[in-house]
């Protein structure tokens, strides 16, 4: 019933009440499925470790800086509500997972339900581009008939649609980023040997996926796309071969017009780079609290396009710190599962629902029923390089867009603990990091991001 409940809740979320619901989203049906969840998922918090995991206490942090921001920095307590509650349905997402999805088969049923619901968004934006779309705008930004299409403009008298979803992915790059980070979770349904199996399953979806990524005509889709082959080249040809063919790919799709007929440049992100520069002068005047989710807008012209800019300015210090404390110890332990000298072989049978596990204090002992490892150090390791790939997309377009509390990080982070925990329990990783060294990692993390913008912003200014 969780997973079901769940499932029912991310589709909503990515596809929007009305498209799901019809007529009924007007009494926020939404809401139902929301409360519905947490109801089904309160038996599932006495056997979890999600109060184990530091995700959870980021995500508490990050909902008491949400608050905080708007009390604090706007003076208006029910700002501070507002924000309390936009931040909580995506953060939600972390929960949901950690507590249903606990199994490679169920883990498989997530993925197939992220892809179904990028694919309908391509079929529906690929429906109207060919029979709803007319060819009468010429206002950039306008809307189309279809709420799947943006015109938008890269010239005088030079026009192209765009691919975009509804809600919160209503925007090309948004959806791009959401379709990427989809593509290497795929491979989840990657079998050897299984010709025919893998051409229906895993060929097919991808191609059609990578499609979608093209009718967005994304910039930083396209970037996003050349890091995740980045990651996935470097173990198998090195690192500097790797970074070469990624930009490669880069120049093939600007010169092949994936974007739109719009290069990547210095030049063509000036105003990008503008707005960061003035989230960080936000930032200087409200250092710890920030000036508000989703206020940053109300300060200047547009938002930062930049997650880590737009955390800044909106949360300040205190919620970019528990940002980042939700970030570190998702890639850390993507970087340990991915890893095949820091994987062990199980020393604990079990099957893969962890049937034949117990809780015992701190520890998990096996009954004295045993069974052949289903998840064994080949699985772990491909299971930990999918999710890696798919967070690397994820940041990778997060650097131009303002996407930093979206449910898919949150999805993600789930994924990374849920494939980490089943590991821990064989006995194939390490403990997850103690937060006395989390902490201190965070912070610097934090400092870190912060002072790259910084030092980009003066290469950038000193070039012009």
């Amino acid at each position: 019933m969780g997973v079901v409940v769940s499932l029912l809740y991310f589709v909503t979320y990515y596809i929007t009440p009305t498209v799901i619901f019809g007529q009924l989203a007007d009494y926020h049906i939404e809401l139902i499925v929301a409360i519905l969840a947490s109801i089904v998922s309160l038996p599932a918090l006495g056997r979890s470790y999600l109060f184990k995991t530091p995700q959870t206490l980021a995500l508490a942090g990050l909902a008491i800086a949400t608050f905080a921001s708007a009390l604090v920095e706007m003076r208006w307590a029910g700002g501070g509500v507002k924000a309390f509650f936009l931040f909580i349905p995506n953060a939600f997402g972390y929960v949901l997972v950690v507590l249903h999805f606990n199994s490679k088969k169920k883990l498989q049923v997530l993925v197939l339900t992220m892809a179904v619901v990028c694919l309908f968004v391509i079929a529906r934006g690929r429906y109207d581009l060919s029979y709803v779309v007319s060819g009468s705008h010429t206002q950039e930004g306008t809307a189309t008939e279809s709420p799947y299409v943006l015109i938008q403009s890269n010239g005088p008298d030079s026009w192209f649609y765009r691919l975009m979803g509804r809600g919160e992915i209503n925007d090309p790059n948004d959806f791009a980023q959401l379709t990427i980070c989809v593509i290497p979770l795929v491979f989840i349904f990657w079998r050897q040997k299984k010709l025919t199996t893998n051409i229906l399953f895993v060929v097919i979806p991808v191609c059609a996926l990578l499609y979608g990524v093209f009718l967005t005509h994304s910039r930083g889709g396209v970037m996003a796309l050349a890091a995740v082959a980045v990651v996935a080249l470097r173990r198998r040809i090195g690192t500097i071969p790797s970074l070469i063919m990624g930009g490669g790919f880069v120049l093939a799709a600007v010169a092949l017009g994936v974007t739109g007929g719009r290069g990547i440049s210095t030049e063509t992100g000036a105003d990008r780079t503008a707005l960061w520069s003035d989230g960080l002068q936000m930032l200087k005047a409200h250092p710890i609290f920030g000036v508000g989710l989703g206020n940053m807008g109300s300060f200047t012209s547009n938002t930062a396009h930049n997650s880590i800019v737009v955390c800044a300015a909106e949360l300040g210090s205190l919620g970019l710190f528990f940002w980042s404390l939700c970030l570190v110890p998702t890639l850390r332990d993507a970087l340990v599962l991915s890893s095949p000298k820091k994987v062990r072989d199980a020393e604990v049978d079990a099957d893969e629902e962890d049937d034949d596990l117990v809780a015992s204090g701190e520890a998990w002992t096996p009954i004295v029923k045993r069974k052949n490892v289903v998840i064994d150090k080949a699985e772990i390791n491909k299971l930990g390089f999918l999710i890696l790939m798919s967070l690397a997309g994820f940041l990778t377009a997060g650097w131009f867009l303002s996407r930093a509390f979206v449910m898919t990080l949150f999805i993600q982070a789930g994924i990374a603990e849920v494939i980490y925990e089943m590991a821990l329990r064989r006995g194939m990783v390490p403990p997850r990091l103690p937060l006395k060294r989390l902490l201190p990692y965070a912070s610097g993390v934090a400092v870190l991001m912060v002072l790259t913008i910084y030092v980009m912003l003066r290469l950038v200014n000193l070039t012009r």
